[in-house]
C-alpha cells in the first residue's frame, strides 16, 4: 500500500470516529486539493449542517460530501423536489445532472437564492433528494467563452476526475527531501515590462508563477529552457499559478502543455475563462498577421482542463510542503496576488502580480494584510520616481473634455483599449458621463473582444466592487447594457459606415495598438485632422502605441490580406494620453502598498518594470523603510532560507 492510501486509510477512519453512526462511510480520495468523502446517507449529512466544517477544522482539510451514485434518486423527480425547494425568483436556468459524482448543477440568474442563508437552500436540497449542488452563475450578457469553458469540462469530466485524483495524490504524497530551503528564479519580467515567469522552488517542491509574453517583442520569451524551469523536463514542474490573464503574464500557460506538463493550473475562475478568450485570440492575431502561432488551440483546452480554481481567501495545499491563498490584486477581474506558505512556518512568499492599491470604478483595492511574509515579489510598472497618476476625477474630466472637443470639430474618438479592465473601466465613464449629461449621447462602438470580456465580467459580479455587483444585480441598473453600447463584429462594411456616420467613441483593441483591429481603425480614422487617438493605458517600449505616444507619424501598416507585406500611414489625427486609468498603481499607490503592508516584508524584489522603474523603486523603499530591496535581473536565483 502506498503512502497516499495509507493516508487516505487513516483519514477514513478519522471521519467514521467523528461521524454519527448511522452515517455510512464508504470512500475517502484526494480529488487536487479536496479531500472527497463518500456516503450513502448524504441527506443525513445534509440534516447535520456544521458536520462538514468540523470535520474540515478537525483534519485540517477541504472537504466534499458526496453520495455514492446508487442512493441517487432518479434525475426527473430530483429536479420537481429541487425547483419546489429554489425561490422562483432565483431565476434558474438549468438544471445538469452528474450520476458519476452524485452532483447536480443548477445555473441560476440569483446564486445566493440558490445557496440560502449560510447555506440553508442547498442542504434543504440535499436532504431531499440526496444530490449534491452546485451553483454557478447565469451571465446577464451571454458570453460565449463562458459558456464554452462550462460546456467543454462538463464533456471532459471523467478525464479531469482522473487528472485531478493524480493532482490529489502528487499534493500529499510523502515528503522526500531532508534540506529545507527556498529559491526565486528570475525566468522573465525584471528591468522590462512582460514576460512576466518565477520559479519558486523547495527542496521538495517547483512551482512556476506566470508564463507570459512581451508585448511588441516577438520572439522575446521566458526563459523556460533552463534547469530551474522546463530543462529538466516540464513534469518537473509540481504546479503552475497564474495571477491574472492579460497576455504578459498568461500567453504561454498552454505551450508548457505542448512541452509535456501534465500538473495543476490555480487561478480563480474569471481569469480562467479569461486565459482561454485572450491566449484562442492570441493565436488568431499571430495566424492573421502570417506568424507562426506558438502552439495549437488544443493547448488551449488542456490548459482549461488542468486549472484547479480557487477563490479569494482559501488556503489550499497545492504540494506536501506549500499551501497557496490568492488575494484580491484590484487590477482587471480575478486578478491575484498569490501567497505561498512554505514548510510548516519556514518561509512565507508573496507574489503581487499586478496590483492597484486604491479602489477604482471596478474593483476595491488590494489586498496587502497576509499572516505573514517574508519576502515580497512586487510590480514595478510606474514605479519610476516621477510616475505619479492624475487623480482618477481629474482624468474623468480629462477625458470629457477630450471628447466634447472632438464632438464640436465632427470628428471621433479612437480609445485603443485593453479588452479586458480598462475597457470596462472606461465604459463606466462613459455611461455616466453620458447619463449625467457631462457629454453628449452618442454610440460607443465596442471592438474586438471587449464586449465578450464585458459578458465575462457580468458573470462573476463578485470579483467587482461592490455598489458594482449591486448595480450589476438589477437587470434595470446593469450599466453594462446602457443602450449608448454597440458592439460590433469587426467586419469592415461596419467600420465603414461607422467612419461614414456621426460623431462617435470607439474603444478597439489591442491596447498597445500591437494588431487586432485598431490597426483596421488607424486605415479608417488615422488621416483625419478632426478625429482623435486618446491613450488610457499603458504603452510598453517598443510597441507601436508607446511610439505613436513619443510622437510617430508615419505609421507602419500591414496589408489586409495578411501577406505581411507593410505600408505607411501618414497619422493626422491628434494623439493625446489621459492619465489616471491604468490598471497598475502609480509610484505612490506602491509605496502605499508597502507602507500600509501587514507584516511588512524583510525583503522586496522589484519587478515588471523598466529598468529605471524597477531600480527609482528599490531605492526608494530601501531608503524609506529601511528593508532589504533588489531589482534583479532575468536569470537571477535568490535563496532565502
Amino acid at each position: 500500500m502506498s503512502t497516499v492510501e495509507r493516508q487516505l486509510e487513516d483519514l477514513k477512519s478519522k471521519i467514521i470516529g467523528e461521524v454519527p453512526d448511522d452515517i455510512s462511510i464508504s470512500d475517502v480520495k484526494y480529488e487536487g486539493p479536496e479531500l472527497v468523502v463518500y456516503t450513502r446517507d448524504p441527506k443525513k449529512f445534509a440534516q447535520n449542517g456544521d458536520l462538514v466544517r468540523k470535520l474540515a477544522s478537525k483534519l485540517r482539510k477541504r472537504i466534499t460530501v458526496r453520495p455514492d451514485p446508487d442512493t441517487l434518486s432518479h434525475p426527473e423527480s430530483a429536479r420537481e423536489e429541487i425547483m419546489e425547494v429554489i425561490p422562483e425568483e432565483a431565476g434558474v436556468t438549468d438544471l445538469d445532472f452528474h450520476a458519476d459524482t452524485g452532483e447536480v448543477i443548477i445555473e441560476a440568474q440569483k446564486p445566493g437564492m440558490v445557496i440560502g442563508r449560510h447555506g440553508s437552500t442547498l442542504r434543504e436540497i440535499t436532504q431531499r433528494v440526496g444530490w449534491t449542488p452546485e451553483v454557478v452563475r447565469t451571465p446577464p450578457i451571454e458570453s460565449s467563452t463562458v459558456s464554452n469553458v462550462r460546456n467543454f469540462l462538463k464533456q471532459e469530466r471523467e478525464e479531469r476526475r482522473e487528472i485531478l485524483e493524480r493532482v490529489g495524490r502528487q499534493i500529499h504524497r510523502k515528503e522526500m527531501a531532508d534540506e529545507q530551503w527556498v529559491r526565486i528564479t528570475t525566468l522573465g519580467c525584471c528591468r522590462e515590462v512582460g514576460r512576466a515567469a518565477f520559479i519558486l522552488s523547495t527542496a521538495e517542491t517547483r512551482i512556476l508563477i506566470d508564463c507570459g509574453d512581451k508585448p511588441g517583442a516577438e520572439g522575446e520569451v521566458p526563459y523556460l529552457q533552463v534547469p530551474e524551469a522546463l530543462g529538466a523536463g516540464a513534469n518537473n514542474l509540481d504546479a503552475v499559478v497564474l495571477t491574472h490573464a492579460h497576455l504578459d503574464h498568461s500567453a504561454l500557460i498552454p505551450l508548457l502543455f505542448k512541452y509535456g506538463y501534465d500538473g495543476p493550473i490555480y487561478t480563480t475562475e474569471p481569469t480562467r475563462d479569461l486565459m482561454g478568450l485572450l491566449t484562442l485570440d492570441y493565436l488568431d492575431v499571430a495566424a492573421k498577421e502570417g506568424r507562426t502561432p506558438p502552439y495549437e488551440s488544443s493547448m488551449v483546452r488542456e490548459a482549461i482542463k488542468h486549472t484547479v480554481t480557487l477563490e479569494y481567501g482559501d488556503v489550499t495545499d497545492i504540494a506536501p510542503d506549500v499551501k497557496l491563498t490568492l488575494h484580491n490584486a484590484g487590477h482587471i477581474l480575478g486578478s491575484s496576488i498569490a501567497h505561498f506558505h512554505i514548510g510548516d512556518g519556514l518561509y512565507n512568499v508573496a507574489f503581487s502580480g499586478d496590483i492597484h492599491y486604491d479602489d477604482t470604478r471596478l474593483f476595491n483595492g488590494a489586498v496587502n494584510e497576509f499572516p505573514r511574509v517574508e519576502t515580497l515579489v512586487m510590480e514595478s510598472t510606474y514605479g519610476g520616481r516621477n510616475d505619479y497618476q492624475t487623480d482618477q476625477e481629474d482624468s474623468e474630466r480629462h477625458l470629457q473634455e477630450v471628447i466634447n472637443r472632438t464632438h464640436e470639430e465632427g470628428g471621433k474618438v479612437l480609445i485603443p483599449a485593453f479588452a479586458v479592465g480598462r475597457s470596462q473601466e472606461i465604459m463606466l465613464v462613459l455611461e455616466e458621463a453620458m447619463r449625467k449629461g457631462e457629454i453628449p449621447e452618442m454610440p460607443v462602438h465596442l471592438d474586438g473582444m471587449i464586449w465578450e470580456a464585458t459578458a465575462i465580467h457580468t458573470t462573476y459580479p463578485e470579483y467587482l466592487r461592490d455598489d458594482l455587483r449591486d448595480r450589476i444585480f438589477h437587470e434595470d441598473e446593469n450599466p453594462f447594457l446602457a443602450e449608448e453600447f454597440n458592439h460590433i463584429d469587426g467586419g469592415e462594411d461596419e467600420r465603414q459606415e461607422i467612419v461614414d456616420d456621426g460623431p462617435a467613441i470607439i474603444l478597439s483593441t489591442s491596447g498597445m495598438v500591437t494588431g487586432g483591429p485598431i490597426m483596421s481603425w488607424l486605415r479608417h480614422l488615422g488621416s483625419d485632422p478632426d478625429s482623435r487617438m486618446v491613450f488610457v493605458g499603458y504603452q510598453a517600449q517598443g510597441t507601436l502605441g508607446r511610439r505613436i505616444q513619443n510622437g510617430w507619424d508615419e505609421i507602419p501598416i500591414n496589408d489586409r490580406n495578411g501577406s505581411g507585406r507593410s505600408n505607411t500611414l501618414t497619422l493626422k489625427m491628434d494623439v493625446e494620453t489621459v492619465d489616471g486609468f491604468s490598471g497598475h498603481a502609480d509610484r505612490q499607490g506602491l509605496e502605499n502598498f508597502v507602507r500600509t503592508m501587514n507584516p511588512r516584508p524583510e525583503k522586496v524584489l522589484c519587478v515588471h518594470g523598466d529598468e529605471s522603474s524597477t531600480q527609482d523603486l528599490s531605492s526608494a523603499l530601501y531608503h524609506e523603510f529601511n528593508m532589504r530591496t533588489f531589482a534583479p535581473k532575468n536569470l537571477e536565483t535568490f535563496r532565502f532560507k
